[in-house]
């Protein structure tokens, strides 16, 4: 094998592809990326056996052939090159020769046959999704999701495919996000599938850097695969039935307010600093003279109460949450208010923006 490619896009291939590699592998050639020298074109792959992730790039090749090369020795190296131009080559006892004007290495790698086969996904059921649009679902969703992995299908983010639109759920169940986007083209059939919650973080990240405007979204039995600008990121899925989330969401209210997403962020910044140590336990109080009142129980660091100013619709009401739950999607909200409905102090509380009805996170209290 032996090719000449662009440093700038063989660096970025090598870190888009180094996303599916886990630092806990336990066979040596999931470290690994296999790099394929065939036609014109250099094809990129990795796995750890529950994502893979496969790219090209344009080269000059001058014999074909593929070879595994160690992930973080080959990124970290190439990175560091200063030439436009790199020329790359296998010689005898599978070691890898690049050479550029300054500098000359060998790595040593292991076979490609060695490395395992990454499945090809039936491309039959296709949804269409603009990238930014599926990039701030997920962001605003993914972090909901469980990081315990006794309930497999709490730590993925479940994809419903209806109609024209696309619902991603996500719930460790003490909190739930769901948002809904709307898909290029209305679907025939309803789809559903829980996708594991590192998978769509990952692919954000990919995505994001993509020069397209579109993913698509092709699911099997138990596999999904996500293509966007040359990238592929195949995933299995959990198996499993994603609880019936939508009974949780309160249908009505006795109390709603409006309050400053930025101001309601701060103040429970510093509210949390003396709830820490009461499992970060806040305390809203709202009444009609237009005020919320939050605040925490008195610990061994000391208490603290703040005001804020909310618009204020129906009773009176209180009603004690997780200072870190409600910081997570203030995070994520990109609107200057927030919307906040609750029924008594033992029912769930709903956070919307206080624009738009495509987004919605619901708190369990806590026990006072």
């Amino acid at each position: 094998m032996k090719f000449f490619c662009n440093q700038k896009d063989f660096d970025e291939a090598l870190n888009i592809v180094n996303k599916a590699i886990s630092p806990n592998n336990t066979l040596p050639v999931l470290n690994n990326i296999l790099i394929k020298a065939e036609g014109k074109k250099l094809y990129f792959s990795s796995t750890n056996l529950e994502i893979a992730i496969n790219c090209s790039i344009d080269a000059d090749v001058r014999s074909e052939g593929a070879i595994t090369v160690p992930a973080k020795l080959i990124t970290s190296y190439i990175s560091l090159l200063t030439d436009e131009k790199v020329e790359v080559s296998v010689s005898e006892g599978a070691t890898l020769n690049i050479n550029s004007s300054s500098s000359s290495t060998k790595i040593k790698c292991i076979s490609a046959d060695e490395f395992p086969l990454i499945p090809k996904i039936d491309k039959s059921k296709e949804f269409t999704v603009k990238i930014e649009d599926f990039i701030l679902g997920v962001n605003e969703t993914v972090f909901a999701a469980s990081v315990n992995t006794s309930r497999p299908v709490l730590s993925g983010v479940l994809m419903l495919v209806k109609g024209g639109e696309l619902k991603l759920v996500a719930t460790d169940s003490y909190r739930l996000a769901e948002k809904k986007l709307s898909l290029s083209k209305k679907s025939d059939e309803e789809v559903s599938c829980i996708v594991p919650a590192r998978t769509m973080a990952e692919l954000a990240k990919i995505i994001g850097r993509a020069g397209e405007k579109e993913l698509k979204i092709n699911i099997t039995n138990n596999q999904i695969l996500f293509t966007s600008d040359g990238v592929e990121l195949i995933s299995r899925l959990i198996e499993g039935k994603f609880p019936d989330y939508e009974k949780i969401i309160p249908k009505d209210h006795k109390t709603k307010f409006e309050v400053s997403t930025e101001g309601l962020s701060l103040v429970l910044k510093r509210v949390s600093l003396f709830a820490r140590e009461n499992n970060n336990s806040v305390r809203i109080s709202v009444t009609n003279d237009g005020k919320a009142i939050i605040s925490s129980d008195e610990t061994k660091v000391g208490e603290e109460k703040a005001e804020i100013l909310i618009k204020i619709e129906g009773e009176n009401n209180k009603i004690s949450l997780n200072a870190q739950y409600l910081l997570d999607v203030l995070t994520y909200i990109d609107e200057e208010k927030v919307s906040f409905t609750m029924n008594d102090k033992l029912s769930p509380a709903v956070i919307r923006p206080a624009k738009g009805e495509d987004y919605v996170y619901i708190i369990m209290p806590l026990k006072v």
